[in-house]
């Protein structure tokens, strides 16, 4: 398989690395100085877009509109995924994206589901995230740490919505789930989620070592949209609907 890296950061080599291992071939790499628009679309099969929250929505319009199966791992876009739907079908092309693609995180969404459920009965307890990253990370707070909000506010009526103290959304609608996003050097990613009542915490976590988990998962799903059509998620690729 011929895959374009779009966006050529950490992530990007990581991805190239665990690519390669598994026989593929990286025939373009995108970044500002090798605009995504220069190039022969011909010579790849899919693109994995890790580039950046301001350009990532031209990203994707562009390989939708050349039908270029798109792996968008790039977060800070969910606002437009209707319009971006919309414009995947009306292409009759293919396009997967993930807030996070590692195979551990994307179990650990489903447990959080499982949680909520089962803690909508128990009103007692108030929920709470902290999510960790590097200090280089541009989005407060994470795609991931979204994801697992919405997760709750799906399963437990007793939410609506989220807000963040360090990001731009500090207003909720109905009663909210607080995430404090955190930045320290040098760390991966890390997500924890609280039920804490006067009795006793109740606590789930995700901490990756390294980023090659997000690599592997970016690959696996590269590998596995070749000849699909419309929009998928992680959940799709790990039978985790």
């Amino acid at each position: 398989m011929k895959i374009a890296l779009v966006g050529y950061g950490k992530m990007g080599k990581e991805i190239e690395t665990i690519a390669l291992e598994r026989g593929h071939t990286i025939t373009a790499k995108i970044t500002s100085e090798n605009p995504l628009e220069d190039q022969d679309t011909n010579s790849f099969d899919v693109a994995i877009d890790f580039s950046t929250p301001s350009a990532v929505l031209s990203n994707i319009h562009y390989l939708v509109d050349h039908k270029i199966p798109a792996v968008i791992g790039t977060t800070g876009w969910n606002e437009s995924l209707q319009q971006v739907t919309e414009r995947v079908n009306s292409n009759d092309t293919v396009l997967l994206h993930a807030s996070n693609f590692s195979v551990g995180v994307n179990l650990f969404f489903k447990l959080n589901q499982v949680l909520a459920k089962l803690m909508s009965q128990h009103t007692a307890y108030d929920v709470s995230m902290e999510e960790i990253h590097h200090t280089e990370k541009l989005d407060a707070p994470s795609g991931t740490a979204i994801t697992l909000a919405e997760g709750i506010i799906e399963n437990n009526s007793t939410y609506q919505d989220w807000i963040c103290p360090q990001g731009s959304k500090t207003n909720a609608d109905g009663k909210a789930i607080n995430i404090e996003a955190i930045r320290e050097p040098e760390v991966k990613g890390t997500h924890s989620i609280h039920y804490k009542s006067v009795i006793d915490t109740i606590s789930i976590k995700h901490e990756a070592h390294n980023r090659k988990g997000f690599a592997l998962g970016a690959v696996l799903a590269a590998e596995w949209i070749i000849d699909k059509k419309g929009v998928y998620t992680m959940k799709d690729v790990l039978k985790l609907q």
